[in-house]
């Protein structure tokens, strides 16, 4: 009964607060929507600057191929490699394509011609994935002009192998399937550990915690009824956030849904039992607002929503172990892309299930309650 009352008052509590019902219904809209967008690495729209020695039916055809592959716009036609420099020096062109003055005849006696990429590699993501784009496209145009200057009924004799690529679980290769699982991961995290944090922590400063510490409820029961209206919240947000990836993106899980909140039910104890310690040790706003600052960052970043966890150093990767995010990022992109199950997902459950059970004793024995 006393916890039937200490959760009754938490969501009163809650739901008199003026910023945070409407900030928690408002909030996985604006993050679904923007941070996809903006948290995106496809290199689209590079602008390209050609300088063409050769000013041939055969350079303008290349050029036309490279802008025509939609991951290119002519910005500017230099006439000297200079003058193209110059344009990447003022930021108007992100990488030069120089044509030779032999261009055209090259292709016609010696059927392969070389062309010259400078790509800006001050963004080293732009400027390696912008060039190997122009390579590929510039492969392909050697390929149909020597397949074109063949006599009539000779087939074109070319060695070594031909590569087909096949893209599983994400066809298109489209960066947003990639983000908003993790996404989805992020908003859980907030609301079910970082808020009820604050919670707690504002209490201590406005004195009111004390006065729960002095009745006869248990330290169970006080912790409980402290999460159980963030849980509930996190759950009803998880849900507008499958609608909402749905409703903008396409994007319906492939896997059960019912692996997703069986993971999620962990996930939540694991990270609201993070919370608990947070604000067993802080006793101010400012304080709380510092450990989470740093847990947040180090979760993040470690977590591969951003970047592969295989492509860090070894000593990222074993730092990386310690962010509940990193699992429960890798099940929701597994079962939204792939449609794995709960039996192939049995090591970020047992990774879970240890910090749930690591951080909520930790917060039970740390947490001091004056009887």
């Amino acid at each position: 009964m006393i916890l039937k009352y200490l959760v009754e008052k938490e969501f009163k509590q809650l739901l008199r607060n003026p910023i945070i019902p409407k900030f928690i219904l408002v909030f996985p809209f604006f993050m679904l929507l923007l941070l996809p967008q903006a948290a995106n690495f496809e290199v689209k729209d590079l602008e390209l600057c050609v300088v063409d020695n050769n000013h041939s039916p055969y350079s303008e055809r290349l050029v036309h191929q490279v802008t025509a592959s939609g991951y290119f716009h002519l910005s500017k036609v230099a006439g000297t490699y200079q003058e193209a420099l110059a344009s990447v020096n003022k930021y108007e062109s992100d990488i030069i394509l120089m044509i030779p003055p032999r261009f055209e005849q090259d292709l016609i006696r010696e059927q392969e011609a070389k062309v010259m990429i400078i790509p800006n590699a001050v963004n080293g993501i732009k400027g390696g994935l912008g060039s190997a784009y122009l390579a590929s496209i510039v492969g392909d145009f050697n390929r149909d002009i020597r397949a074109e200057l063949l006599p009539a009924g000779q087939t074109p004799k070319l060695s070594g192998i031909d590569v087909t690529r096949i893209f599983k679980f994400n066809p298109k290769l489209t960066y947003k399937y990639f983000m908003v699982p993790a996404i989805m991961v992020m908003l859980l995290a907030l609301i079910t550990g970082f808020l009820p944090a604050f919670n707690i922590v504002a209490e201590k400063e406005a004195g009111t915690i004390e006065q729960l510490n002095v009745t006869p409820a248990s330290k169970f029961n006080l912790i409980i009824a402290k999460l159980i209206p963030f849980w509930t919240i996190g759950f009803i947000v998880l849900n507008i956030c499958f609608g909402v990836a749905w409703l903008f993106y396409g994007m319906l899980p492939v896997g059960s849904v019912l692996t997703i909140y069986l993971f999620a039910l962990v996930f939540v104890l694991a990270f609201s039992g993070l919370g608990l310690v947070i604000s067993n040790y802080a006793n101010t706003i400012q304080q709380a607002v510092f450990i989470i600052f740093f847990c947040i960052i180090t979760f993040i970043f470690m977590s591969g929503m951003y970047t592969p966890v295989d492509n860090m150093p070894q000593w990222a990767q074993y730092i990386s172990d310690i962010s509940p995010l990193k699992y429960f990022i890798q099940v929701m992109r597994l079962v939204y892309l792939k449609g794995s199950a709960t039996a192939e997902l049995l090591q970020p459950m047992l990774a879970l299930l240890s910090f749930a059970l690591i951080f909520n004793t930790w917060a039970v024995l740390s947490y001091r309650k004056s009887n």
